[in-house]
Order: structure tokens, then C-alpha cells, then sequence
């Protein structure tokens, strides 16, 4: 028994010593820093940031630093933008309306400015009893619309014929009467052929003149359109080289449509222009070129001169087959002495009334026709580059006189 005992009490004594020894070693593992690896941990380097790529901090989009100056920087993300320059792209090219019954789709245009006196003459045509005072008023509507005394006279003499002839009359029949009376005047056997095509080996030629303010580079622009969309070769003029921007607008009008722009220096030669137009217009094989000059005031002898000269320098080279004359309907009887002082410097051919739309004195179409004895070849009806539109004497007339 005494031999049990004192094995247990070695054996106890022999597992404390143990565990004191371990428990010694294990401190000093602890206290003893452990010596550092001789091979380096490889670890792969940060992503750089791309565009497009989202950012690892909610928020952080758009932040902005501050740079040495204290003023605001980039944000962050943009430290280092990638600067790419847009790829130089040709204008696209327009396709304009065509221009067959133009005049026709743009008719309620031209009703809302001119109806007036149309219904004015029906008004007093329908009276029970057509005294001499009517007739003076209808007189008096007529010449108001500026139709001119002449052709005011005329057209009055005829109507009162008639309307003693007919004896009853029913709105049906005055309407009629009035139609082909106003056909008469306004006259529907002239030729109004815009004539830009040659006869000979070289394009037509046509030559646009005007005062300040009437719209002839834009109608030049837009006569251009009008050929393009019949299919035609252009080649633009800017001889007008005393407006400033003048040769910008109508480069700007022949890039839509694809027509080649011919200009020189502001304030150069205007006949020095027109004469490479030309020549550029032979070369290239264009179907037309169309010149486009100055707005020289009529009251200015020696600009008006000048206007000569580029006629002269343009027919060394190919004969001009139109010269039109741009007038601002709004203008009415003021527009007439515009067209007698262009008449007696170059042969005008056509006349373009522009702001047709905006004047209820249609009347103009009559005066500036039996004045220079040329027809009105081309109307302006609005701001569209689409607006300018051959002149057809039934749909003119029937927009005066309105529907039934």
C-alpha cells in the first residue's frame, strides 16, 4: 500500500515538472520577436483605373480637388483625361421639296395676306344696285392693293362691261367674272421659265440683282435648292463682296444642298468673283451658275456702274440667260422705282417677289410687270428654304378671290 502511494505521489511531481517546463518555453516564444522572412511576399500591382469603370466608393463620382493655387481642379478620376479630337464629318446633305405645284401647297400662305382683296371686290360686286360710288370704292380697293392706276382703270372698264351685260348676277357668276378678269391682268401667256439652262457647251448662267434688304442672297440660296431638287449641277457666285458675311450665307446655302461656293476677299473685286464662277462653273461641267451681288442702292450712280462691269466681265466668258430682279413686296410702289433705275443698267429678264406672304398688296404682281414688261418668274411665300416657289398665275389668283 505504502508502495501505491508513492508511486502516485512521483508521478504527480513528474507531470507538474513537465508542464512548468513547457509553459517556461511557450513565454519565451512570446516574449523572443520572430526574425523576419528573407523572401519578400510578391503581390500583384493596383488596377489602374479606365474610363467607364466604376468607382470603388460609392459617391465619389465627380469629386473635386484643389490645386496648388487653391483654386478648383479636376476631380479625381479625370486627373489625366484622354483628349480625343471629333472626326472632321462632311455637312450632310439636304434634299429639297420638289418644285412642281409649289405654289399650290403653299397656297394657304398666300390667301391669309391677299384674301382681303379679293373679297373685298366680291363684297362690292354683289351690291343690289352698282352706282358710281361703288365703282369708286372698287377703284379705290384696287389701287389700295397696288395694282396701278393704269391697270386699276382697265380692269374696272372691263368689269363694268361685263356686269351690264350679264344683267343678274350670282355669286357663282361674279366669282367667275372676277377670275378671269384678274387672269387677264396679271397675265397668264407670258413665259416664266426660269431659264438656267445654255444653249451652247457652258452652264446657265443667271445673274441676281437687288437693293439692300430684299432678300437676294437668300433667294439666291434658295433658287439653288430649287435646282437641285430638279436634278441640276450649281455652282454659287458670292459676288456681293461689300456685305460683311455676305459670302458665308450662301456658302452655308450651298453646303445643304452639295453646290459649290465660289468667293474671293471682303471687299475684292465683285466682277474679279463672278468672273471665276464662271470659269469654275465651264470647268466643273455645272448645269448652272447662279451670281449673287451686291445690294447697291439705287441712288448710288457709281455702285450701279459697278453692277454693269460684272455683267460685261461674266458675258466675256458665256452669255447670261437670266437676270432677275429681286424686289421686297412689302415695299409695293416704292419697289417700281427700284426696278426702272436695275432695268436701265442691265437687261432684267424675271422679277422674284419676296415677302409675298407678308403684304396684303398683291397688287405689286400687276405694276412691276406692266412697268418693266418682264414677268414675275419666282415668289417668296416665308423663312423656309423651301418657300420660294415658281409663280403660277391660276393658283395666284384663286388665293386672291379664296374658295367658294
Amino acid at each position: 500500500m505504502e508502495i501505491v502511494i508513492l508511486v502516485v505521489v512521483i508521478a504527480v511531481v513528474v507531470i507538474a515538472a513537465l508542464g512548468l517546463v513547457a509553459g517556461t518555453r511557450r513565454k519565451k516564444r512570446r516574449e523572443t520577436p520572430e526574425a523576419p522572412s528573407t523572401t519578400p511576399d510578391i503581390t500583384a500591382p493596383p488596377k489602374e483605373p479606365r474610363v467607364g469603370d466604376e468607382t470603388a466608393e460609392p459617391g465619389a463620382e465627380g469629386r473635386r480637388t484643389v490645386d496648388d493655387a487653391g483654386l478648383p481642379g479636376a476631380t479625381e478620376e479625370s486627373a489625366a483625361p484622354v483628349v480625343t479630337e471629333p472626326a472632321p464629318t462632311a455637312p450632310e446633305i439636304e434634299i429639297p421639296e420638289p418644285t412642281a405645284g409649289r405654289l399650290v401647297r403653299l397656297r394657304a400662305r398666300l390667301s391669309r395676306s391677299q384674301n382681303a382683296l379679293g373679297k373685298g371686290l366680291l363684297t362690292l360686286l354683289s351690291r343690289e344696285h352698282l352706282d358710281e360710288d361703288t365703282w369708286e370704292e372698287i377703284e379705290d380697293t384696287l389701287l389700295t392693293a397696288d395694282v396701278g392706276v393704269a391697270p386699276t382703270q382697265e380692269l374696272v372698264e372691263r368689269l363694268r362691261e361685263r356686269v351690264r351685260v350679264l344683267g343678274t348676277r350670282t355669286p357663282a357668276e361674279l366669282r367667275t367674272l372676277l377670275r378671269e378678269e384678274l387672269l387677264t391682268l396679271v397675265g397668264t401667256d407670258l413665259d416664266r421659265t426660269v431659264h438656267t439652262e445654255s444653249g451652247l457647251d457652258t452652264p446657265g448662267i443667271v445673274m441676281v440683282v437687288g437693293v439692300n434688304g430684299t432678300g437676294k442672297t437668300t433667294t439666291t440660296g434658295k433658287l439653288a435648292r430649287v435646282l437641285v431638287a430638279d436634278g441640276r449641277s450649281v455652282v454659287l457666285g458670292a459676288a456681293d463682296t461689300f456685305r460683311a458675311a455676305a459670302a458665308d450665307q450662301l456658302q452655308t446655302w450651298g453646303e445643304r444642298v452639295g453646290a459649290r461656293t465660289v468667293r474671293g476677299p471682303e471687299a475684292g473685286d465683285p466682277a474679279s468673283v463672278a468672273f471665276d464662277a464662271v470659269k469654275q462653273g465651264v470647268e466643273a461641267g455645272a448645269d448652272a451658275v447662279l451670281i449673287d451681288t451686291a445690294g447697291r442702292l439705287h441712288t448710288k450712280t457709281g455702285l450701279m456702274d459697278e453692277l454693269g462691269k460684272v455683267k460685261r466681265v461674266v458675258e466675256k466668258q458665256a452669255p447670261l440667260d437670266e437676270v432677275l430682279l429681286v424686289l421686297d413686296a412689302t415695299t409695293g410702289q416704292n419697289g417700281l422705282v427700284q426696278a426702272r433705275v436695275f432695268a436701265e443698267v442691265v437687261d432684267i429678264t424675271g422679277i422674284v417677289l419676296t415677302k409675298l406672304d407678308g403684304t396684303a398688296k398683291g397688287g405689286i404682281v400687276v405694276a412691276v410687270q406692266r412697268e418693266l414688261g418682264v414677268p414675275v418668274k419666282l415668289v417668296g411665300l416665308g423663312e423656309g428654304p423651301d418657300d420660294l416657289a415658281p409663280f403660277e398665275p391660276e393658283a395666284f389668283v384663286d388665293a386672291l378671290i379664296g374658295d367658294e
